[in-house]
């Protein structure tokens, strides 16, 4: 990522000013949702799963009141039954995991996936930040890992994009989604509303076990980051791809290269739908050519 200060390629990496910028369009973001609903002690529902309950006051006894939640001690004291009345907890804590491990810094159209991923995480922190809630974060790459605790204000929210931009690693080891989503189980505290942005490539049973763990106590946005290139080859010619380090070569004329590479693609994708569907995690999809605010906007207004 780069400096604040110097000028850069907006498509393969991300100012601070772009990271600002996204103030504007994420007022029109809402992060509440009302799709998952989980069960909470007695006949309370909350929209929000994981969501603490405050105590808000005390009143005379109605029928329907949850037995489980008699106030004894006003009901003593005054000789008539009383209950305890909670609410909803309306701050609440948000994580974004960003990936910016190797496989990330790659695009064929529009910006690198790493920008994208940079793009998403501040207009999520943004809303987030309008909204009240407290904002915290965990960047990882080949050069290490990064975690920010779940802070309220202004403060927060830059220090957080200025940590996208710049990210100040607490290690040097090259860290894989295995690895971060171990840390991610423990730094995420019950009740958080995590977004892990990713590629999602190295997701393995260990990867998976530590995804199980966190959807037990946590309400879970996977939001995939991926280029065209990835889901289809052009049509007929010889491309040659590097990073620097190995080569390959793809001749897409062969039908059955072409049909390998399409069909390989949608097991990934399959797969990783299915995990989505049997923890309970909402599973969004990001191109590198697509707008990031739009990508974000569709799905609230689902």
């Amino acid at each position: 990522m780069s400096s604040s200060n110097a000028p850069t390629n907006e498509r393969i990496s991300v100012s601070l000013k772009t990271l600002v910028d996204l103030a504007k369009p994420a007022a029109a973001l809402s992060l509440r949702s009302g799709k998952i609903r989980a069960s909470q002690s007695g006949n309370y529902l909350s929209h929000f799963k994981g969501r603490g309950m405050a105590f808000a006051e005390t009143r005379l006894y109605q029928p329907g009141d949850d037995v489980r939640r008699m106030d004894w001690r006003v009901t003593a004291r005054t000789d008539k039954p009383h209950s305890k009345i909670f609410c909803e907890e309306r701050e609440r804590p948000l994580f974004i995991s960003v990936d910016y491990r190797p496989s990330m810094t790659f695009a064929t159209r529009g910006v690198f996936k790493s920008v994208q991923a940079a793009k998403l995480a501040a207009l999520l922190a943004w809303a987030a930040q309008q909204q009240g809630d407290r904002i915290g974060g965990q960047i990882f790459s080949a050069a290490g890992c990064m975690e920010l605790k779940p802070r309220t204000g202004k403060g927060a929210l830059l220090r957080f994009l200025n940590a996208l931009v710049q990210p100040s690693y607490t290690n040097n080891r090259d860290n894989t989604l295995e690895f971060a989503l171990s840390r991610l189980q423990h730094h995420a505290h019950p009740g958080s509303r995590v977004y892990i942005i990713s590629d999602f490539r190295g997701l393995n049973s260990a990867a998976e076990n530590h995804l199980t763990l966190l959807a037990r106590h946590c309400e879970v946005i996977l939001l995939q980051i991926y280029d065209p290139l990835e889901c289809e080859l052009p049509n007929k010619g010889r491309y040659r791809f590097t990073d620097k380090i190995r080569d390959i070569i793809i001749d897409s004329s062969d039908h059955k290269v072409l049909q390998d590479y399409r069909q390989r693609f949608q097991q990934r994708q399959d797969h990783l739908k299915q995990l989505s569907q049997k923890l309970r995690l909402t599973l969004i999809a990001c191109g590198t050519h697509q707008s990031a605010f739009e990508v974000l906007n569709a799905f609230r207004s689902h």
